[in-house]
Formats: C-alpha cells, sequence, structure tokens
C-alpha cells in the first residue's frame, strides 16, 4: 500500500504541465495562467495538432523553468560555486548526523553480511536509476515526450499506474531465484518510470544535474545515518510516514477542487506537496535503509530470501520524488531571479 501511495505523486509532478492543442491555455496544477504574448492574435500558417502541443508545452515551461542562456562564468567564480556547494553539502551531513545519530551501534560496526547486502541493493538503485535516465533521454530523442504531452493527462497517468504499479508488484512477488523474470519485470519497472519521467527532458540540463546532485547529497547523508544508527531505531516510522504520504497526496491533489481564486489556500497547499514531500520521502530513504539492514540480519539466519532487487525499488522510488521536487523548487528558485 505504501508503494502505491508514494508512486503517484512524482507521475503528478511529472505531468503538471500538460498543455492541449487548442488555442486556449489551461491552469494546470499550482500555476497561473499563461500570459498572451503581444502577437498572439498574428496569423500564423495551420500546424499540425502536435507541434501546437509542443509549442504550447514549450511555452509553458518557459514561464516556469527556461531561463535565457547565462554568460559564461569564469574559473574562479565556479571554484567559489564549488566550494559553497561542498560547504553546505558537508555542514548538512554533519548536523543530520548530530541531531539523528547521537546512538550509533553498539555491536562493533556493521557486520560484513550487512555491509554487502546494502553494498549489493545500492547497486541494484544506481544501475535503475542509470536505466531510467538513459531510457528517458532515448525515449525524448525519439518524440515520445511529444506524444505523451498532447495525450489525455488522465488516459496517461491511469496507463502510467497501472504499469507502473503492475510491473512494481510483479517483480517484488517472483520468487529471486527466479533470475530471468525478476528482472525483466524490474527492467520493465524501470522503462515504464522513464516513459512517465521522460517530460523532464525538456528542461536545462544544468537544472537536471544540479536536482540530480542535490538528490543524491540529501539521500547520501540520510543512507549514512541510517546505516550507523543504532539497530532498528528508526524502524518505527513507517506509520508516521504514511499518514505523512496520505496528507501530501492530498495537497498534490488539492488544485482539482479549490477553486483558482483561493490563492493562498493554492500556495500553502503547494508548499505541503513540495517541501513536506521532501521531508516524507527523505524519512522514507531513512526508514527503507534501516529496514535493508533489518532484512539482511533475517536473511543471515535463513527467515527471508536475500533480495537486494525489491529493497533497490524502494530506495529507487525515494529518488524519483526527491527529484521530481528538487527540479521544481529549483525551477521556482530561477523564475524568482529572473
Amino acid at each position: 500500500m505504501a508503494f502505491f501511495l508514494r508512486r503517484p505523486f512524482a507521475i503528478t509532478a511529472t505531468l503538471k504541465q500538460v498543455p492541449r492543442a487548442s488555442s486556449t491555455s489551461l491552469r494546470a496544477f499550482h500555476t497561473t495562467p499563461l500570459k498572451r504574448s503581444a502577437n498572439f492574435f498574428i496569423s500564423k500558417p495551420v500546424a499540425s495538432p502536435l507541434s501546437k502541443s509542443h509549442n504550447v508545452f514549450r511555452a509553458t515551461f518557459r514561464r516556469n523553468y527556461m531561463q535565457p542562456a547565462s554568460p559564461a562564468v569564469d574559473s574562479q567564480t565556479l571554484r567559489q560555486r564549488l566550494l559553497y556547494g561542498a560547504g553546505i553539502f558537508g555542514a548538512t551531513l554533519v548536523g543530520i548526523n548530530l541531531i539523528f545519530n547521537r546512538e550509533t551501534r553498539t555491536d562493533g560496526g556493521m557486520p560484513q553480511y550487512e555491509r554487502s547486502y546494502l553494498n549489493d541493493t545500492f547497486l541494484h538503485t544506481g544501475l535503475g536509476i542509470g536505466i531510467i535516465g538513459v531510457a528517458a533521454r532515448a525515449l525524448h530523442m525519439n518524440g515520445w515526450s511529444y506524444r505523451l504531452m498532447a495525450a489525455n493527462p488522465w488516459v496517461v497517468l491511469g496507463v502510467g499506474l497501472v504499469g507502473s504499479i503492475g510491473t512494481m508488484y510483479g517483480a517484488m512477488a517472483t520468487n529471486p531465484e527466479n533470475y530471468i523474470q525478476k528482472y525483466a519485470l524490474w527492467g520493465a519497472f524501470n522503462v515504464t518510470q522513464a516513459m512517465l519521467l521522460s517530460p523532464l527532458m525538456f528542461l536545462q540540463p544544468a537544472l537536471l544535474a544540479r536536482a540530480g546532485l542535490y538528490t543524491a547529497g540529501m539521500m547520501g547523508s540520510i543512507a549514512f545515518v541510517g546505516a550507523t544508527a543504532k539497530q532498528e531505531k528508526y524502524l518505527y516510522l513507517g506509520g508516521p510516514l504514511l499518514a505523512g504520504v496520505a496528507i501530501v497526496a492530498l495537497s498534490g491533489l488539492a488544485p482539482l477542487v479549490i477553486p483558482t481564486t483561493a490563492a493562498r489556500t493554492l500556495m500553502w497547499t503547494e508548499n505541503i506537496w513540495l517541501y513536506g514531500g521532501l521531508a516524507v520521502f527523505g524519512g522514507f530513504t531513512l526508514y527503507d535503509v534501516q529496514k535493508i539492514l533489518h532484512h539482511a540480519r533475517l536473511a543471515e539466519r535463513g527467515l527471508i530470501k536475500k533480495d537486494p532487487v525489491n529493497e533497490s525499488i524502494s530506495l529507487e522510488l525515494d529518488f524519483i520524488n526527491i527529484f521530481v521536487r528538487m527540479v521544481q523548487i529549483l525551477g521556482m528558485s530561477q523564475n524568482r531571479r529572473k
């Protein structure tokens, strides 16, 4: 049930700016209507529906995310930015460790079987995220993103959920000894995520790279805390995090029922969806890492089978949900500096 609730939010964020092939711009989730340009009513040759959808989509994203090309940055400024980013990352890591990791393991450190299980899970997680990135890029270059954005968003959301949840539960239900079926379903799950997230390729590569770097840094810091903390210290977070996911879900669906005139309410729901979602899925990362170590101890005693593929799916979902929110936050930050 937790996976069912966690996955739709990334899909909703990805398809926030869905255009339609018409001359009227509709309001997307948490987005104000587009401003009409001065030459909006100038007569132009009739274009195909796909071309119209593409133009509307590009105009929509240009308002929220796309910015004019920035001037070249000299090496000194680049070094300063890198040092500034490294300092923030280091301070965040130290702060998280001091706040949430006051009680470390008392069993002499992580045993070899737990370390091996955790490393296998991280390997599958990185491989899965790499598959999603490569597949999303390939689909975008082949025109999939244009067709996806021109389609009915509710149909895309419904079919995407069925494909995503179906392949996910299929992979998790497959015996780990059945390698072919296990990895085939896992690969199909990753490709499904790529199909849904491919419209992000319309954004600036620098923006996506920064979001990916920040997501990796955030998850890496939290995973370090979960791996070195006292055994099963954060496993109690499962219930509260599930409740938090429900709140984030409702805030994401709020624009469907709240009128556009309630601007302040919509602003609050957007903040809950963005920053509350970051907190919730950061907590899920901490919970999932401790759950992986718990499963490693059970597998060592022969109570369950070792299955790093299933464990990696949880971390992949955490990464996707955090990454999508990072993209939106960075895009909003660029828009404010415009």
